[in-house]
């Protein structure tokens, strides 16, 4: 066979622009529906065919992304300027050489020091997806710890599972995740996070089965990197390294990154004062904590000068910790989201531009290229958005789940659950957002669960499962696809590899299901 007669995976616009046309001909077969928000009753209405609306789609697609595409925006922007600094770079030859010498050591030698950084980085991204439902900020992680995977001799992919996969499946365990077992326990009338000692099992049944696979993976790419699928495509971050180790890292410490260091102090005052007190929420428990954020601004003042004694690499990279601190501290303690989080990160950016000494016009210029860096990345969460528009304005989104809850009538529980579970996942496709698909499916779903002998907190964990799985694969998620243009990896190579992952984890979760059906666990 020809090199030419090939098949090539299409590029990730041509394979969002087919599901924009496939999407507009269901609203031609479906039929119009919608259920009633105040009764929940089902209707018919008359349809809504979209044709021309293909083209239009997709400008309402990027309005309704614009907070997500902006934040992509500047958190390119922002490491692109820390990229620059040679910062990350020093960050992990000094963490590739610590790991080293960690080597020598017979107990580390015989687990292997990297098995040991993937589990820990794993379980620390799950820890927060299952807290508090970390999502849209592995976008920002990816950049970090793609460049640290290629060091340590993996794959692109390799990296993408140590944040992306660790988070999302930390998302679908959800301990206390607020955004899906918040909503949908509050909507089905249930205790909130009541139920917790069996998610909390499920969350390490989990994690266990993913951390098994990723080292199996990261292990058999570490023997052969060519077996990886991205090897092609990872020849970017390969000639990246390469180059980054062909130039040699000044250390020094500029007059202007003491400029950037009491700027910093100058603006965690206030913010000390204002914000002496802090309530960190955990689930349905808060935690008062006096004095965190002034604590917190004293650990930087000392850090901070410690480090522009050794140099303003470990400055920024002292700057870049703290900017992680206070994103969890900010999103658990004062419930920011994106806004704020690109705040946060523009701020990271500014301040390590001026810590490199780079005047006000570089740092405008540096900014401008790192936003034209992950432009790709932005522009696909808008094509994306472009697939629920087309279905909503088709109003086929409620018929379908009327259809699939209706096939629940006459069968046994475990084919009840199963449809449910079922139901969930196929649902995820059209509808990615975890809030919104517990506000449209919990009101149908609850009610039904008692009529068949189902608990309600059953029918919650299937909601859980079923928006927790599919996310890693759905091309509608805006936050995968994004991933996945930072990283270089192209959607089919990535769901041709991940599909067999997320069929044995939706296996894992029926097989979870089931012993709330016949077990006296407590909260079902």
């Amino acid at each position: 066979m020809s090199s030419q007669s090939k098949f090539k995976i299409p590029h990730t616009y041509v394979i969002i622009f087919a599901l924009v046309v496939l999407s507009a001909l269901v609203t031609f077969i479906v039929p119009g529906g919608e259920y009633n928000k105040d009764t929940m009753e089902f209707s018919y209405v008359e349809s809504s065919p979209q044709s021309w609306q293909v083209l239009t789609a997709f400008f309402h697609g990027f309005t309704r992304q614009a907070g997500i595409i902006v934040f992509i925006l500047v958190i390119g922007a922002a490491f692109w300027v820390v990229n620059s600094c040679k910062a990350i770079d020093a960050g992990i030859l000094s963490f590739l050489n610590f790991t080293k010498k960690l080597e020598s050591y017979k107990v580390f030698k015989g687990i292997g020091v990297n098995n040991i950084v993937i589990v820990l980085i794993m379980l620390m991204f799950s820890m927060f997806g299952a807290v508090f439902g970390m999502s849209e900020e592995t976008i920002a992680f990816t950049i970090i710890i793609i460049p640290l995977a290629i060091s340590m001799g993996y794959d692109s992919i390799t990296g993408l599972a140590m944040v992306y996969v660790a988070a999302h499946v930390g998302f679908a365990g959800a301990i206390l995740n607020p955004f899906t077992i918040g909503i949908a326990q509050d909507i089905a009338g249930l205790p909130i996070f009541s139920g917790i000692e069996y998610r909390l099992f499920c969350w390490v049944i989990l994690n266990i089965l993913t951390i098994s696979v990723v080292l199996w993976y990261a292990a058999r790419i570490k023997r052969n990197p060519l077996k990886s699928p991205v090897y092609k495509e990872d020849e970017y971050w390969r000639k990246r390294k390469v180059q980054q180790e062909g130039e040699e890292i000044v250390y020094n410490t500029p007059k202007a990154a003491w400029v950037s260091y009491f700027i910093t102090l100058a603006v965690l005052l206030p913010f000390s004062v204002v914000f002496h007190h802090t309530s960190i929420k955990i689930g349905s428990s808060v935690f008062d904590i006096p004095f965190l954020i002034p604590v917190l601004s004293i650990l930087f003042a000392y850090s901070g000068y410690r480090s522009l004694e050794k140099s303003m690499h470990f400055y920024v990279l002292g700057l870049l910790f703290f900017t992680i601190v206070f994103l969890v501290v900010g999103v658990m303690g004062y419930g920011w989201y994106i806004g704020e989080i690109s705040a946060l990160f523009l701020a990271l950016g500014i301040l390590s531009g001026i810590a490199a000494g780079y005047g006000a016009n570089e740092i405008v210029a540096k900014l401008t290229e790192g936003a034209k860096d992950i432009l790709t990345a932005a522009l696909v969460v808008g094509l994306a958005a472009g697939i629920i528009v087309i279905l909503e304005d088709g109003k086929v989104i409620d018929t379908l789940l009327y259809r699939m809850s209706s096939a629940m009538d006459d069968v046994g529980k475990e084919a009840s659950v199963g449809v449910m579970y079922a139901i969930q996942t196929l649902i995820n496709i059209a509808i990615p957002s975890a809030s919104a698909k517990a506000a449209i499916t919990m009101p149908i779903m609850a009610p039904f669960s008692d009529l068949i002998g189902v608990s309600r907190q059953a029918t919650v964990l299937a909601f859980q499962f079923g928006d927790g799985f599919t996310n890693m694969i759905t091309p509608t998620s805006g936050i995968l696809i994004a991933v996945l243009t930072i990283a270089r990896v192209p959607y089919g190579k990535w769901f041709k590899l991940v599909l067999p992952f997320i069929l044995l984890l939706v296996l894992v979760g029926f097989l979870l299901l089931l012993p709330t059906l016949y077990l006296e666990i407590n909260g079902f």
